[in-house]
């Protein structure tokens, strides 16, 4: 008995990649990514409080291109972070979202968290 002729997934011909199950998998990534910068920052206040010739020289290590990019991710998952968490706050305080709304808010938690990003490392001092 053979069924070479039925399709095996019909499914994946139909299927798109939804921006909510895409904002879950980064929420949870920035989640990570910021448990490993509090380690950087751990990193700093003990170089910071080691002395000038170790703080130098970990300013000097994050300074770099690397450092920065680093830095800026960082940046980037903390404003994702908080945004999505004041997103899923609504959503779980019984107001409910409708999927249009669903995807509306999470287009706007992505704009949102780049431009926070953007404007943060512009006005920087």
């Amino acid at each position: 008995m053979s069924n070479s002729d039925r399709p095996l997934s019909p499914h994946i011909s139909i299927y798109s990649w939804p921006i909510t199950m895409t904002l879950s998998i980064l929420h949870r990534a920035c989640g990570v990514a910021m448990s490993i910068g509090l380690l950087v920052l751990s990193a700093w206040l003990i170089n910071a409080a080691a002395g000038g010739a170790d703080y130098a020289r970990f300013t000097d290590v994050m300074a770099t291109p690397f450092g920065r990019l680093l830095l800026i991710g960082w940046s980037f998952a903390f404003f994702f972070h908080l945004a999505n968490g004041v997103r899923h706050l609504f959503w779980d305080a019984g107001h409910g979202f409708e999927k249009s709304q669903a995807v509306a808010s999470a287009w706007f938690v992505l704009v949102a968290a780049i431009a926070a990003t953007v404007a943060y490392w512009l006005f920087l001092p």
